[in-house]
């Protein structure tokens, strides 16, 4: 009987243990009962708290912030925590988990357990939040795993970045906008450019990959001589050359983020400092139309100002492996201080397009490197017809289905542009003559000079001139045209 008293339990036993488990896991009670043995637990053992703020006490980011942000999102515990943050990823299919603010994670290294909390400090004057990751650990295992673990979340995050690096485009926000998010808002920077498609001369553009290369390998160089390790480009041309374009394909080719600096949201010289405070390493600071900034007065902040942030002591203070990218229509009317070597290292200028640029245009819109209409096309830029870049690729883009169609409708835009450059040459000539002081008898062959084409060219203008002349005469008393008439006969 007893026999059968054992063999009873034996199989009883296993069914109630099976039981137990199914009814612990269906209902989460497992949950409960963990969470009740690490609250005991808690009370058993002392622990040490420590804190990795956002910012640190210069008010810049702080890089060990980040490495933790992206350890702790990456824990398969994360699915366990009471609230988390559901974000689409880079592919719409991707779905990214993020721990919410005030939650607790719990993580497992060498044998110990570890918690960490994502704290948010919203401050009661409508400031910027405090945000800091709080970890606690058992005094016991500080000393025995803190160093160790601390290089795990090193080595885990740096994998991560070199996974999912995701370049982005930060705006800064003016000094009373948006104070809980920081003076920098992001989005992915998904600019398309590369220096493979950028209409730039051959040579030019291989100058500057080696330049680029150079500089992300010269980094003990630039502290053996005592230097920030920092880059200054001027990009300089009229609208429509490509200067944006090619700042993107910059940023692409060295992976770096890219902040682009509104200096009409930037209150004074100071407050562009502290935005310059901000900026992380690896990343490209980019400030457009400072000409049209500086000379219309469109921002608060001073020349000064300006040429402190270029290459001020802040400057080498905040951070390494930076490049600065400035961009203007001209050079002309800006103070020579600004250009100086040192403030910019190198000046980069976009013309308006020529016959290479137009080649390497057709390439990449129409996928064409040769055709019967490109000697057509040639013979026009070389006769002094020119149009942007810009203007040249959105009438490719247009006729994208039919090349030949694209590369006529390229050539009437330039025949047009380069008449109206004539005519207009030819007016302003004439026009400048008549304010002139008297000049010697000009013989008609050197008529050429006077309408900036050929003689025969330049005998319509004349008479179209001739006629505005007559009907001015009559409102005018004859002695104040005397000096037109010996011109424009001339």
């Amino acid at each position: 009987m007893w026999i059968v008293n054992i063999l009873l339990i034996l199989f009883l036993a296993p069914c109630f243990l099976f039981l137990v488990r199914f009814i612990l896991y269906k209902t989460a009670l497992i949950f409960v009962l963990r969470k009740w043995a690490n609250w005991a637990d808690d009370r058993i053992h002392v622990h040490q708290y420590l804190k990795i703020a956002e910012l640190n006490e210069n008010g810049q980011d702080n890089q060990f912030y980040h490495k933790v942000f992206c350890y702790i999102n990456s824990l398969p515990s994360l699915e366990d925590s009471n609230f988390t943050t559901l974000f689409s990823g880079k592919k719409s299919t991707d779905i990214i988990l993020s721990l919410d603010d005030n939650q607790v994670i719990q993580d497992e290294f060498l044998g110990a357990r570890i918690s960490w909390v994502n704290k948010v400090e919203r401050l009661v004057n409508g400031g910027r939040c405090n945000r800091s990751f709080l970890l606690r650990i058992k005094k016991k295992d500080k000393r025995r795993i803190l160093r160790p673990y601390l290089q795990h979340i090193h080595t885990i995050s740096d994998d991560i970045d070199q996974r999912r690096r995701e370049l982005k485009l930060f705006i800064n926000n003016g000094p009373s906008e948006n104070p809980i998010n920081g003076r920098w808002r992001s989005v992915q920077f998904t600019h398309p450019a590369t220096l493979d498609t950028i209409a730039m001369d051959v040579d030019l553009k291989n100058k500057v990959k080696s330049d680029l290369e150079n500089f992300i390998k010269s980094q003990n160089y630039y502290h053996k001589l005592g230097r920030a390790w920092k880059r200054n480009y001027l990009l300089y041309g009229p609208s429509g050359t490509g200067k944006s374009s090619f700042i993107g394909a910059m940023a692409n080719y060295l992976n770096y983020d890219v902040y682009d600096i509104d200096l009409s949201r930037v209150s004074d010289d100071s407050d562009l400092k502290l935005l310059l405070l901000q900026t992380t390493s690896k990343s490209l600071i980019v400030i457009e139309d400072v000409d049209r900034l500086i000379n219309e007065k469109l921002t608060t902040t001073t020349l000064s100002g300006l040429l402190n942030f270029m290459d001020g002591i802040v400057n080498s203070c905040c951070g390494d492996e930076k490049i600065m990218v400035f961009t203007m229509n001209s050079k002309e009317f800006m103070d020579p201080v600004m250009l100086r070597p040192g403030r910019i290292d190198v000046h980069i200028h976009f013309p308006m397009c020529d016959f290479n640029s137009f080649k390497c245009l057709a390439n990449s819109y129409l996928g064409v490197k040769e055709h019967k209409l490109f000697p057509q096309v040639e013979e026009i830029f070389h006769s002094g017809a020119t149009m942007s870049p810009a203007a040249i690729g959105e009438l490719m883009m247009v006729n994208r289905s039919s090349p030949s169609r694209a590369l006529k409708s390229v050539i009437t835009a330039l025949q047009s542009n380069g008449m109206e450059g004539k005519i207009v040459g030819k007016g302003k000539r004439l026009s400048d003559s008549a304010s002139s002081s008297p000049l010697p008898p000009v013989a008609p062959p050197q008529a050429e000079e006077i309408g900036g084409g050929n003689w025969k060219d330049s005998v319509p203008v004349a008479k179209e001139f001739r006629k505005l002349f007559l009907r001015l005469k009559s409102c005018k008393s004859p002695s104040s045209f005397d000096h037109d008439s010996e011109m424009i006969e001339r």
